[in-house]
């Protein structure tokens, strides 16, 4: 089995935002990732004293250990019960229901000698490759069906459409969303590798067209998750004055790629 993980910030000066982990357990028998994709706050605050990067770590370290101590339960059920707890540990000292309380997009793969099972939740993406080397896309795309008027830029959505019915969801303090999350599971024997990336990383596809998700993933692959990172960073450099791609967004995301070959 091989596995490769790079999480790179957007810019230096600022704290990565992602969050990313792989659980290969002791039994050998099977193992799982998590991917989260940290939402960054607008500047008039999100009611909480706490950072992204500590919702990030808190939520992604519960999801870690719950994905695999317990293996039975649905992976939406992992999320809920993690999104309670992280919610449990700062509920006393802030205010969770402003709508841009500390979120973050959650990708969730787990798997056993039987089956591989996953959770995608919002804009953060899986490949999957098959024993033939097809590869399938296990996406979230409400964001990318609500309406340009709701948007403030490519990346920041009004209270109008985040966490609505008719919007899109993210993992903020409602355990709840964990059932809006596309889950699924496939066979084992259909599944010959995984790839997570955040929106960072999907920009060589979805932002620059720089390829499909199979180029995309046969980047990965064959050269390592760095060298789709690398990609993107080349690209966002050469667009910074243009703005022909990025438009609204940031010049630099945080960009993070999980690889697990089964």
């Amino acid at each position: 089995m091989r596995t490769e993980l790079v999480s790179e910030p957007g810019e230096p000066t600022r704290p990565n935002e992602d969050f990313a982990s792989l659980a290969l357990p002791a039994s050998g028998q099977g193992g799982a990732l998590v991917l989260l994709d940290g939402v960054t706050p607008p500047r008039d605050g999100t009611g909480c004293r706490h950072s992204v990067p500590w919702f990030t770590a808190r939520l992604g370290g519960a999801l870690t250990e719950l994905t695999v101590s317990l293996p039975d339960a649905p992976l939406a059920a992992v999320l809920s019960e993690a999104i309670g707890r992280t919610a449990d540990a700062h509920a006393h000292i802030c205010d969770l229901s402003h709508p841009r309380t500390p979120q973050a997009t959650v990708v969730l793969a787990r798997w056993t000698p039987q089956q591989v099972a996953y959770l995608v939740l919002s804009d953060s993406v899986l490949l999957v490759e098959a024993p033939d080397g097809k590869v399938t896309a296990l996406l979230d795309d409400r964001l990318a069906r609500v309406p340009r008027g709701s948007l403030v830029s490519d990346r920041v959505a009004d209270a109008t459409v985040r966490n609505k019915e008719g919007g899109f969801f993210t993992a903020a303090a409602d355990p709840s969303v964990a059932a809006r999350a596309v889950t699924g599971t496939l066979p084992r024997s259909r599944v010959r590798a995984l790839a997570a990336l955040t929106d960072g990383a999907t920009r060589w596809v979805d932002k620059f067209g720089a390829g499909d998700w199979a180029d995309c993933f046969s980047v990965v692959r064959e050269e390592g998750p760095q060298a789709l990172v690398d990609r993107v960073r080349h690209l966002e450099r050469a667009d910074a004055t243009r703005r022909t791609y990025l438009r609204r967004s940031k010049t630099h995301d945080d960009a993070t790629v999980v690889l697990a070959e089964l």
